[in-house]
């Protein structure tokens, strides 16, 4: 039976980064993975670019029962300390908005970067290996790698939530963390799409591909801006990816349709001005005209000519675009989700090292846990913050 110091489950971003730093420090590192190739998650992100990092990271970012849990990591690897790291190893990024950083080139350089790092003597990788039979021993663990046993001191769990099933997502690590007795945040899909139910879906399908900016506020009173997408199957686009994070099934959504201007100051101008214009030619000039049509069609709004609108009818308009309300059917699942949220509940970890409370030597890093990050590069930081930290103590 070989014998290693460090085992890590996942060669993903936490796990590769994790294996990087522990084999610095010397240790004999063995990563497994049930793919064929590493880091896999990283590859399709950003379009292929990968959005690496953001330029303004805090905990306030990220999605977590204890909202205090990420800041230990965060600050001892920060977004700095990665941006360094890309620096060093020449790859060439752009900022975006929102403080967003991405390769210019391809995510192929993230990940070629991670394993430079992880081309250590003491570094080894094994893909398209199933890990069985994880058994506590007085010295560490053994597990059972497909017909092989090893033993390690330690037991990194970077085996990712259940987003993108395509990708080879698997409650794996759900399933590790139970065997040990540690507690689990249920899980649900985060940063993904909007279904919606078949009335709003028939009235709404025709404007697929129309993107406007809005503000979404959800009935807790979390609220982004950036931009909708009308999809075929509802509704998409940064702003629902984000707030889908914190929307709760049944719940409605209020879209600020005209987050940047005043709609009744802006109808009465265009009244004074062209009374005899249509309301519904008035508000094409301020939203997608197909949109306007689909609420005159759903009787949302009454199309006439403005000078017959009193103020009254002016307030109420206001109101709408302003407060529009609709609530989702549901979310598109893990399928297209682009993190999970939930997981290994943080209570069970601790901060500063992300080993678990109950079982000396097993550690938890990445999506697994109950930490999820917004939209713009934050589950990634995430991922190099908890992969570094677990790596300096394993």
């Amino acid at each position: 039976m070989k014998q290693y110091d460090v085992v890590i489950i996942g060669a993903g971003a936490a796990g590769l980064m994790c294996a990087a730093q522990a084999g610095k420090r010397g240790r004999n590192v063995l990563v497994v993975d049930n793919g064929k190739k590493p880091g896999r998650k990283i590859l399709i992100s950003g379009g292929g670019r990968c959005n690496f990092t953001n330029y303004d990271v805090s905990a306030a970012n990220f999605v977590c029962r204890n909202k205090h849990f990420p800041k230990s990591a965060l600050a001892q690897y920060s977004q700095w300390d990665f941006f360094s790291m890309v620096n060093e190893y020449g790859i060439a990024w752009e900022e975006r908005e929102h403080g967003q950083l991405f390769c210019i080139d391809s995510a192929k350089d993230i990940v070629e970067m991670l394993l430079k790092e992880c081309d250590l003597p003491t570094v080894e990788q094994r893909y398209r290996c199933d890990v069985h039979d994880i058994e506590k021993t007085e010295d560490g663990f053994t597990l059972k790698l497909d017909t092989d046993t090893v033993s390690c001191q330690s037991l990194v769990v970077a085996t990712g939530g259940l987003s993108m099933p395509k990708l080879g997502a698997t409650p794996f690590g759900y399933q590790i963390a139970e065997q040990f007795g540690l507690a689990r945040i249920p899980t649900t899909a985060g940063l993904v799409p909007f279904t919606l139910h078949d009335k709003d879906k028939a009235a709404f399908a025709d404007l697929s591909g129309i993107a406007i900016p809005v503000t979404i506020t959800t009935e807790s009173g979390v609220l982004f801006k950036e931009n909708l997408l009308f999809t075929h199957r509802g509704l998409s686009g940064p702003v629902v990816l984000q707030v889908s994070s914190y929307w709760t099934p049944g719940e409605k959504v209020e879209v600020n349709l005209l987050p940047d201007l005043d709609v009744v100051e802006t109808i009465n101008a265009m009244r004074d001005k062209h009374p005899a214009q249509s309301l519904k030619n008035s508000l094409a000039r301020l939203l997608p005209k197909r949109l306007v049509e689909a609420m005159i069609e759903r009787g949302d709004i009454q199309d006439k000519p403005l000078k017959q609108l009193n103020p009254k009818d002016i307030t109420a308009l206001g109101d709408y675009l302003h407060q529009w309300h609709i609530a989702p059917n549901g979310t598109e699942g893990y399928r297209t989700a682009e993190v999970t949220l939930g997981g290994v509940d943080t209570d069970e970890l601790s901060s500063k090292t992300m080993e678990t409370k109950k079982v000396p030597g097993l550690y938890f890093v990445g999506e697994v846990m109950d930490v999820s990050g917004w939209l713009g590069g934050y589950n990634f930081q995430w991922a190099w913050s908890s992969g570094w930290v677990a790596g300096q103590h394993v």
